[in-house]
């Protein structure tokens, strides 16, 4: 890392070289699944998300195939297993017109299914040697019939999440002989849904057709073309065509998607075009609304000045913009409206409620909820005149959804964020989908995050890796050879070089690395700190109290915590100010330990100090968003344990973010009022 910052360590620090080989390259890819199900009490949004997955029954030992599968099945679970990267990553189209498409009835969502129903389920599986243990699950997803279905269409099994399209073949073969065939029509639309959720875990909301048949060819579908138009016809997935230019004479851009994603696309356009359309609610004065901006002044100022007069306001900046939101809420409670703020981890919630006086925080989870917030009024909206969401990038195109369709008309919505992090762990890309539609006025913060960390951290968020001088050692390179080395000098700087050296005791310091597997992942360097930590033997589902940890209470939340005990009802965490108590049987699934995350684990968060891990083998996963997100999560200190040499700055340079295909921006067009840009 010559091009980077200083490459001294923390005093009695120096590296205690380790012999190891590299290790094999490791899956490192981030893939979560969708966010939790969510339902709103609002009469126009009956909608209502359903987990899609139910706890695994716990049964004998399995063996070959039907082991592999529940292994499989419980990889996606926990987050340990990407999604597959089978399909090509169109990047988004210019805006256009889209056309409304042919809609059918929504699917009823999945409830708890009866005994008798996982039974037969259960017997089908067996006989078609799939692990009994995921009666439960399939029932749940199938839905009432569920046996029947498996029966008829043995591919159906691609709807439980981590069953892979060679697993539903040998089921297949077992339950249908000779009769199942790689041309079966339900295989091949089995497997175009299976290729489109794939799709949506890797950020997209749709597919060009070009992309899908390719996938749907490389997965042995003999008529790609057909499957397609088989799955369009039935209703399995729906087809849009949006004019590349206003011109009959221009071709069409033909994609496919699944209804659910396209109906939060559409109901997310509708409600923006909504906002920005409706008056905003002018409690105070044009002048009462100036004095404060100018009192603000900077950044804040043109932020309240932009807020009072307009429905939907983006807002842009790092750390230390969050003042200007800070002063925007301040302004406005003063002024009589109904202010909140929702942030996306409970970490960030305690940390912007320390920068405004009285507006409340919650989270975005808890808001639309109903756990946190303000309520709803009688029409079912939430009980403010003003929102601002924090972190927006993190925002899937189904969350987006449900914020916008929870405000009332003439209510106000700032989305605000860091457009340089990592994007959301569901699909959609909604923030910068907004700032590159232009719709609404764009306020960027002029205040620029403090310091060396400020500096190294602004570099990289325009492709540079800068040198920078860090007097305080707020910056620091631990180059390691090898990932054995990586795990031993990381250990070391959290137990012992950084709180002695930097005054950030243990617990204020977080571990961040690119992947759960290899040889210097999440679970490699999680055992190795526990060992050192909190040496224990596990006694509850391999965790001990006082250990460090991060629990997922859906696909794609992740919260830090730590264990305070465990008794009969189950594991007894301290999350985010609170206590969570997990049951027995969802502590495989949902807690993992937490002195080491990922970086998709961290976005929203921040820490003291910071340990980045870059071992060899995580070459290939860096990228410019990474990097940035993962540097970024440093308050005071940042210790970088380096082994990528110069993938480092080869990726902040060259590496962007992998593209995302979405509907967002041609369904904005049409629906935005002219002259509404910002």
């Amino acid at each position: 890392m010559e091009h980077a910052v200083s490459t001294e360590t923390p005093e009695d620090a120096e590296p205690e070289r380790a012999d190891g080989t590299p290790a094999e390259g490791a899956q490192v890819s981030e893939a979560e699944a969708e966010l939790a199900a969510q339902r709103l009490e609002r009469e126009r949004i009956e909608r209502r998300r359903a987990e899609r997955q139910g706890p695994i029954e716990a049964g004998a030992k399995l063996s070959g195939t039907a082991a592999d599968l529940l292994a499989a099945v419980r990889a996606v679970e926990s987050g340990e297993k990407p999604a597959a990267a089978v399909f090509e990553e169109a990047r988004p189209a210019p805006r256009r017109a889209a056309p409304e498409p042919v809609r059918r009835a929504p699917a009823v969502p999945p409830g708890v299914p009866a005994a008798g129903a996982v039974e037969d389920v259960r017997g089908v599986l067996v006989r078609g040697g799939a692990p009994e243990g995921l009666a439960v699950q399939a029932a749940g997803v199938l839905g009432e019939g569920a046996a029947e279905v498996l029966r008829a269409d043995p591919w159906q099994l691609l709807r439980i999440a981590g069953v892979w399209p060679e697993q539903a073949d040998g089921f297949a073969r077992a339950l249908l002989g000779a009769e199942a065939g790689p041309g079966d029509e339900r295989r091949g639309r089995a497997i175009t849904v299976w290729l489109l959720e794939q799709a949506a875990q890797a950020g997209h909301t749709v597919l060009g057709t070009a992309g899908l048949t390719d996938a749907l060819g490389r997965q042995g579908v003999p008529d790609p073309d057909e499957a397609v138009q088989n799955a369009i016809a039935e209703g399995d997935v729906l087809v849009f065509q949006d004019a590349l230019e206003e011109d009959e004479d221009q071709p069409v851009r033909v994609q496919v998607g699944l209804e659910r994603f396209a109906m939060a696309e559409e109901s997310l356009a509708d409600g923006l075009a909504r906002l920005i359309d409706s008056v905003p609610k002018q409690d105070g004065t044009g002048e009462e609304w100036e004095r404060a901006a100018a009192t603000a002044g900077g950044s804040a100022g043109e932020l309240i000045r932009a807020v009072a007069g307009h429905g939907l306001v983006l807002h842009t900046g790092g750390e230390a913009s969050l003042a200007d939101p800070a002063a925007l809420l301040n302004a406005a409670h003063g002024l009589g409206l109904r202010v909140w703020a929702a942030t996306h981890s409970p970490l960030r919630r305690a940390g912007f409620a320390a920068l405004v006086e009285g507006p409340g925080v919650a989270t975005v989870t808890g808001l639309l909820s109903g756990a946190e917030g303000p309520g709803r009024d009688a029409d079912g909206a939430l009980d403010v005149d003003l929102l601002v969401v924090l972190d927006a990038p993190q925002l899937d195109v189904e969350t987006a959804a449900l914020v916008t369709e929870s405000l009332a008309d003439g209510a106000r919505l700032v989305l605000a964020g860091d457009p340089g992090v990592l994007w959301s762990v569901g699909p959609g890309r909604v923030f910068a989908d907004l700032l590159a539609a232009r719709i609404c006025p764009q306020i960027a913060s002029r205040r620029p995050d403090p310091g060396p960390l400020g500096e190294l951290v602004s570099g990289i968020g325009v492709g540079e890796l800068n040198q920078v001088a860090a007097p305080g050692k707020e910056v620091v390179i631990v180059p390691v050879r090898d990932a054995g080395e990586a795990v031993h000098r990381t250990v070391q700087l959290v137990a012992d070089s950084v709180p002695r050296a930097i005054g950030v005791p243990v617990e204020e310091t977080q571990v961040i690395t690119p992947g759960h597997g290899g040889a210097a992942g999440t679970r490699v360097l999680n055992a190795a700190l526990k060992e050192r930590l909190n040496p224990g033997p596990g006694r509850f589902g391999g965790f001990d109290p006082g250990d460090r940890v991060a629990y997922s209470p859906a696909p794609g939340r992740t919260l830090p915590g730590r264990v305070v005990g465990a008794d009969g009802d189950g594991l007894h965490l301290a999350c985010g100010g609170g206590e969570i108590v997990v049951p027995p049987e969802r502590v495989e699934r949902s807690v993992r330990h937490g002195w080491a995350l990922t970086a998709h684990q961290a976005v929203g968060c921040r820490w003291p100090a910071v340990v980045v891990v870059l071992p060899g083998d995580a070459a290939q996963a860096l990228s410019r968003p990474w990097v940035y997100t993962a540097f970024g999560r440093a308050g005071r200190h940042l210790s970088v344990v380096h082994g990528v040499e110069q993938a480092l700055p080869r990726a902040v340079a060259e590496v962007a973010a992998e593209p995302r295909t979405t509907r967002l921006p041609a369904l904005l067009a049409p629906q935005v009022p002219a002259g509404a840009d910002g």
